[in-house]
């Protein structure tokens, strides 16, 4: 999306009412937001043609899948050229142990997530995943004691 989609109150009322179940069944979106299910059903069609609505997922448990913790790593490279950069993300891409990826300004150069199943698979990760991404020349990894807040629903 390059540019901002204009939203009206009822686009925003659909990106509400679907940010909080995704599965919520068009018939009673509609009711929710006082449209027609067809009317409704058009609506939704358009905010995903526009690129509003991203995708449509499941938010797993990291605890039902044996995933008890949750670092996040400061990254910084050796080099900040622009090969560097592109060997790093590319390789960042490709593991699927990373959950996710910033690259960020100050004095740190990329943010990542991982999620581990105890200390082996931490150290398994740091030793045998962060360390070989390339350029990589420092990591500092923050474990998350306890979530106060975590949410994927954007105020609209």
């Amino acid at each position: 999306m390059s540019s901002e989609v204009q939203l009206d109150a009822i686009d925003r009322g659909i990106l509400n009412e679907l940010q909080r179940d995704g599965r919520i069944s068009n018939v009673e979106l509609a009711q929710r937001v006082h449209l027609s299910p067809s009317a409704c059903l058009r609506r939704v069609k358009h905010l995903e043609d526009q690129g509003v609505i991203a995708q449509y997922v499941a938010l797993v448990n990291p605890k039902a899948v044996g995933k008890q913790g949750t670092s996040y790593t400061i990254i910084n490279l050796e080099r900040m050229t622009t090969a560097a950069l592109a060997a790093f993300e590319q390789a960042v891409m490709a593991c699927p142990d990373i959950l996710d990826c910033f690259y960020v300004a100050g004095t740190n150069d990329y943010v990542i997530r991982f999620a581990y199943k105890d200390a082996e698979d931490l150290e398994r990760f740091h030793t045998h995943v962060l360390m070989q991404l390339p350029e990589v020349a420092r990591s500092n990894s923050m474990l998350v004691l306890r979530t106060i807040k975590k949410t994927t629903a954007f105020e609209l």
